[in-house]
């Protein structure tokens, strides 16, 4: 799944334990009638994925979603959901035209490629 939208917050990275570190971050997407501050978090080496960009920043945010259940110590059964960003691209229309003219250019396989095969998958009647 992916979403555009303005980075709105950065958080700082932080060590959860010594095998885990995690970066959370918000964008406002504002592609319906009441923008929508979305909140996700990276994990591991993907947290300075972020590096790269300011707040007020148009990106793309290419996430999984992910569901976990805990009880409680009371026995009471709970469940979380997350947002899992995997990959973060600059946004804007400007942005795109430019990435398909570097594509077009480079000899070098780009994470294009991919999307354009996935997409010509969407045209089958099943």
């Amino acid at each position: 799944m992916d979403v555009t939208g303005v980075l709105k917050v950065k958080g700082e990275t932080v060590r959860v334990s010594d095998k885990f570190t995690k970066r959370e971050f918000v964008i406002t997407d504002n592609s319906s009638q009441y923008p929508q501050h979305i909140s996700f978090q990276l994990t591991q080496d993907k947290c300075s994925l972020l590096d790269a960009y300011q707040v007020g920043s148009e990106i793309k945010v290419h996430f999984n979603l992910r569901g976990r259940e805990w009880t409680s110590p009371q026995g009471e059964l709970k469940h979380f959901n997350s947002l899992e960003a995997w990959r973060i691209e600059g946004g804007g229309a400007s942005n795109k035209s430019n990435s398909s003219a570097e594509a077009s250019s480079s000899s070098a396989p780009t994470p294009i490629e991919p999307l354009a095969s996935s997409s010509m998958e969407d045209d089958l009647p099943f």
